[in-house]
């Protein structure tokens, strides 16, 4: 998966509109190959940007969960770590 495509379901405050966009241009950037696409391709391109961001959307908002939300600071500290060791 790729690196910049981040987990957006269950965080306290919830993913944001901009993130979820984001999210689903790294999606169809990887599956397309293309980071821009050229002008032929361009409306395809957007349009699948907002399909992608649509339904993760869709999906983000709709999925329950037991476990307590998480932190997104926690979160970014905790991959900071895993970073460090990761290329220390």
């Amino acid at each position: 998966m790729c690196r910049n495509i981040k987990t957006l379901a269950n965080f306290e405050p919830p993913a944001t509109d901009d993130e979820i966009r984001a999210s689903a241009l790294q999606f169809v950037r990887k599956v397309s190959g293309a980071t821009r696409p050229s002008r032929a391709n361009e409306a395809a391109f957007n349009q699948a940007v907002e399909e992608v961001a649509a339904a993760a959307n869709k999906l983000v908002h709709s999925l329950h969960t037991h476990a307590p939300p998480r932190n997104r600071e926690e979160e970014m500290r905790k991959a900071r770590e895993r970073s460090l060791k990761r290329f220390a």
